[in-house]
């Protein structure tokens, strides 16, 4: 029983607890409540004071830029309102000036109008006294007719015959004259504008053989090229038309032929074949093929080169093919292409020193020997064959006549084409230019060393410029600067008296001292 009593006990005191804490906690979070409602009023009133401030200040602020925008457009109004009234006085500055101007305009008019009627006055007075000089004339020359017996058309006519004649007698000495004076300086100015052609034009040339040397790096190889039997060989001869000659000349392997374009097929060929290492006949072909093919697109690359470099453009393309081809080419052992490019260029500056069309003179140089390197064979001369070419390809008359004349195949019928012909001569009789006068050009260049070394005094000497100039180098312990100038002179008149030659040789002596010490 007591159990139970202290049990109910312990819960009445629990309730009571439980609603003690209650009241505490409901006490507690009102208060809690009442003051965050005074701290939130607080910063309401905060906030409204701030925005009220901020409020004032923005407003004072406004009314500040007012005022200063007010003030600029105020006084931009003014400075405008001020140039208003500038360039209104200006007007009626001008207005008064025009006016003035127009009264003196007024008073010119009146002047004029005045002056006028004056000359119209005394044109009547002129015209009334050519009247009656007229009559006076006509009365005189009736008179003169009548004592001359001739009419005055008459008179005329014996006059004017007499008048010519005296003009023919005088027009017939001066050209008398003037052709005597052209006889005369013709030759020394067509040497002088040949000669300054030459050195402007001055190019270095390649000679060209009816052999290719191909290199090898070793003699092993050759077995590889002649193949078994010598079937690589004959694949090779057979694809290329050239004859290759497998010696014993050591890592050499000579390529014989009259086509220089078959040739360096045949040669880039090789060098292909034994940097593959892959040599038997169908190989051979293949690699031929595509050299050839190779070798026709280098050959229009050289031609369209070639028109670029010399300025000749609207070549057709067949034409532009052959100059191409003319690389591989070569005449008498002087390379075509080097040739004709010489004699464009020798074309163009004559031209141009003579005051004729010099493009067409360059182009016709160019083109001169173009039936040389013309693909198939013709029975017609190469300059026929090249006239044919270019009226084919619709070139100028005139270049068509220089091509066709410069052999004399046909009449020249332009100025151009003794031009053509004179360079083409200028240019396959230069010095060293053709493989016939080889050997005696070799020679002379040594005997003309030779000549300047057995003069006292002289340590070298070199032949240049294809043998125009010698160069002598002397001693210049043994030979002073007066015996220096003496020794060119001595030696350029053994030359004239012993040695044939073309042209001038120019001698050049040159003396260097040298002081050599050592520093031990």
């Amino acid at each position: 029983m007591v159990i139970y009593t202290i049990i109910i006990a312990g819960i009445v005191g629990l309730a009571i607890g439980a609603l003690v804490v209650g009241l505490f906690l409901k006490k507690n979070n009102l208060k809690v409540e009442l003051e965050a409602q005074e701290k939130a009023k607080g910063l309401l009133r905060e906030a409204e004071i701030t925005a009220e401030s901020i409020k004032k200040d923005k407003i004072l602020e406004a009314k500040e830029k007012y005022l200063k925008l007010k003030a600029d457009f105020e006084e931009e109004t003014n400075k405008k309102k001020n140039i208003l009234i500038t360039n209104e006085g200006k007007l009626k500055q001008r207005e008064q000036i025009l006016s003035k101007e127009m009264e003196q305009i007024k008073r010119k008019e009146a002047e004029l109008d005045s002056k006028k009627e004056n000359l119209n006055a005394q044109l009547h007075s002129v015209s009334v006294k050519k009247e009656e000089l007229d009559r006076v004339t006509n009365q005189r020359i009736s008179d003169l007719e009548k004592v001359a017996l001739l009419t005055k058309e008459e008179a005329r006519d014996q006059l004017v015959v007499m008048l010519q004649d005296e003009a023919h007698t005088k027009a017939s000495s001066h050209i008398k004259d003037i052709l005597d004076q052209a006889k005369l300086s013709a030759t020394k100015q067509a040497k002088k504008i040949v000669l300054d052609t030459i050195q402007r034009t001055a190019t270095e040339h390649a000679i060209e053989n009816c052999v290719s040397v191909f290199n090898i790096e070793s003699d092993d190889i050759k077995g590889k090229i002649i193949g078994r039997e010598g079937r690589n060989i004959r694949a090779l001869e057979a694809a290329t038309g050239v004859e290759i000659v497998v010696d014993d000349t050591p890592e050499a392997i000579i390529i014989s032929g009259f086509d220089p374009v078959r040739r360096e097929i045949a040669r880039l060929s090789l060098h292909r074949l034994v940097q593959d290492g892959r040599i038997h006949p169908a190989r051979i072909e293949e690699v031929v093929a595509k050299t050839e093919k190779n070798i026709e697109e280098e050959i229009v690359e050289i031609g369209e080169r070639t028109c670029i470099d010399l300025g000749v453009h609207g070549l057709h393309p067949e034409l532009i093919r052959m100059v191409g081809r003319m690389r591989f080419r070569s005449s008498y052992g002087q390379n075509l292409l080097q040739h004709s490019r010489e004699v464009a260029k020798l074309c163009a500056t004559m031209a141009a020193e003579m005051g004729f069309n010099a493009k067409l003179a360059k182009r016709a140089g160019l083109l001169h020997d173009i039936g040389k390197v013309y693909p198939e064979e013709a029975e017609l001369p190469h300059a026929i064959l090249g006239m044919e070419l270019a009226k084919k390809y619709k070139e100028h008359p005139e270049v068509c006549n220089a091509i066709g004349a410069h052999h004399d195949e046909i009449e020249m019928t332009s100025m151009i084409s003794p031009i053509v012909q004179a360079s083409d001569a200028i240019s396959g009789s230069r010095p060293g230019a053709r493989r016939e006068i080889m050997d005696s050009y070799i020679k002379r260049l040594k005997d003309l060393e030779d000549l300047a070394l057995s003069f006292d005094g002289v340590n070298k000497c070199f032949a240049m410029q294809a043998g125009r100039e010698l160069r002598v180098l002397v001693d210049a312990e043994n030979v002073d600067d007066t015996t220096a100038g003496r020794l060119s002179f001595e030696i350029s008149q053994k030359i004239e008296k012993e040695m044939q030659y073309p042209g001038q040789i120019k001698v050049t002596v040159i003396r260097e001292m040298r002081a050599v010490n050592y520093a031990k």
